[in-house]
């Protein structure tokens, strides 16, 4: 495997804690709430408006969305303190450096919020590349992965989809993988319970470091 493409939250950021907690903020003004991280996995999906949908149990207006949208990353703004890498995100990314595999981010996040974040976190200079969403709130992933590895053919002379890994959280990333034809590792520590992890028909890692082994991207030494 040549290169990573490694998904944000969920999966490098460990941020399922604050995550439910911006939700919580969001569905306040509805009177519903609040809800657990078991029940965020219980039913999250995207669009992200359908997950909404699923803790309201009925539509969700245009209006209502926006609002949503609104009082979630304000609350969410308000927690990043609280949250940090995943446990062994440094040392993998650190691993994976040494064995001249190259790196990227490839995120839902807001791209002009995602670039400082990443580099507050001091592994900038492991990824040759950083995207965050330049669309809408909520979009689904196929797109962006398709558009990132593009522009990543544009730096690593040769790279197509099969050489590049998504290691990732969520359902969304593993059907975005399968959408571009590029291979996936499910990390079980964000968005969904293990049994849906499993479902996806990929492999499903308890740690990142796994995640690179049953990804194939070869030993990484100690």
């Amino acid at each position: 495997m040549r290169h990573v493409i490694w998904d944000w939250n969920g999966t490098l950021f460990d941020d399922l804690n604050i995550v439910v907690a911006a939700v919580n903020a969001s569905l306040w003004q509805f009177g519903a709430g609040p809800i657990t991280a078991d029940d965020y996995r219980d039913h999250y999906t995207r669009p992200v408006h359908r997950f909404y949908e699923r803790l309201l149990d009925r539509e969700v207006t245009a209006a209502e969305w926006q609002s949503i949208d609104v009082a979630f990353h304000e609350a969410y703004r308000r927690r990043l303190g609280d949250a940090r890498l995943t446990r062994d995100a440094r040392a993998v990314i650190e691993r994976l450096d040494r064995i001249e595999a190259t790196q990227s981010v490839l995120s839902m996040w807001w791209h002009d919020e995602l670039i400082p974040f990443v580099a507050a976190h001091g592994i900038s200079d492991r990824m040759i590349r950083v995207d965050g969403n330049r669309g809408e709130a909520g979009e689904t992933k196929a797109v962006h992965l398709a558009r990132h590895i593009e522009a990543l053919a544009g730096i690593i002379d040769g790279l197509s989809p099969t050489d590049c890994l998504v290691v990732g959280d969520s359902l969304d990333d593993a059907r975005a993988a399968q959408e571009v034809g590029v291979s996936c590792v499910l990390y079980d520590g964000g968005s969904h319970h293990h049994s849906e992890l499993v479902g996806a028909g990929v492999p499903v890692a308890a740690t990142l470091s796994e995640a690179i082994e049953l990804g194939g991207a070869g030993t990484i030494p100690t």
